[in-house]
């Protein structure tokens, strides 16, 4: 990060910082399966605060596959996926955060957002859906919703998975060779790759602005998808573990159930 703003120019999406050795990511995600099981059991045991995991990418970039592998491991009863993908009639009615605040995770819950509110300052911004003032002042609102939603008690991590453009295209021609995969083909994928640039720079632009001491940005090299679910992972695990859930302590008349049980 130069002058204050960040750069996805500045990200390798080939590194992969904080890891040595390649083995040692799908070694170290087996022991973080069974961490993030207990400490999801006690958020949700808990019943007072909640997560909201954010995961936004380039097209093939990776969020379902994180979201699978990270996630998948966990108490379905205890996580609520949203996918946002173009606004219906009805959301187009009411302000871009309506949607995403119908969908917050209630307390306990570990909430997954594929794609989110950055929609709209993305997308809109690349292909000109909004004017750049009111582009500019959906930066801030994001920021002051997002602060909210973390006094209400919900932490917030955010997460971009960063590819590059050439892992992209081996990516979209993986699932032209697939033919299991051809349903998650679209040709406006190939469209969408000439605003490559334009995308970079929208990413860019939303997290100088939007990540926050409160609801942060964690800008993810996802070439590798050991990594990218590792890295995933242990941030997620590391959130739980600093909030520190704890099982509930019922007033219980143990010997007095213990007897009941026994008669």
């Amino acid at each position: 990060m130069r002058d204050g703003r960040f750069r996805m120019a500045d990200v390798d999406p080939d590194s992969t910082p904080g890891l040595k050795k390649r083995k040692k990511a799908r070694k170290e995600m087996e022991a973080a399966h069974a961490k993030l099981f207990d400490l999801q059991e006690r958020l949700f045991a808990e019943n007072k605060r909640s997560i909201l995991v954010v995961v936004q990418a380039m097209d093939t970039g990776g969020k379902d596959g994180t979201i699978t592998h990270v996630m998948g491991h966990l108490n379905p009863q205890g996580v609520h996926i949203t996918t946002f993908k173009q606004p219906t009639p009805e959301e187009k009615r009411h302000g871009f955060l309506w949607r995403i605040r119908r969908n917050l995770p209630e307390p306990g819950v570990i909430g997954i957002f594929n794609r989110s509110q950055y929609e709209d300052v993305l997308i809109a911004r690349v292909h000109d859906l909004a004017k750049p003032p009111v582009i500019e002042r959906r930066y801030k609102q994001i920021n002051d919703f997002e602060k909210q939603v973390v006094r209400s008690g919900t932490k917030i991590i955010k997460f971009c998975l960063h590819i590059s453009y050439d892992e992209q295209r081996q990516r979209l021609l993986d699932r032209l060779d697939d033919p299991d995969k051809h349903w998650k083909f679209h040709e406006t994928d190939i469209d969408e790759r000439a605003f490559w640039d334009d995308y970079m720079s929208a990413y860019s632009i939303a997290i100088t602005n939007c990540s926050t001491d409160w609801a942060p940005w964690y800008v993810i090299p996802a070439n590798d998808k050991a990594y990218r679910d590792w890295a995933v992972s242990k941030i997620v695990s590391e959130t739980l573990d600093e909030m520190n859930p704890k099982y509930p302590r019922p007033k219980l008349n143990i010997p007095a159930i213990r007897k009941r049980l026994k008669d």
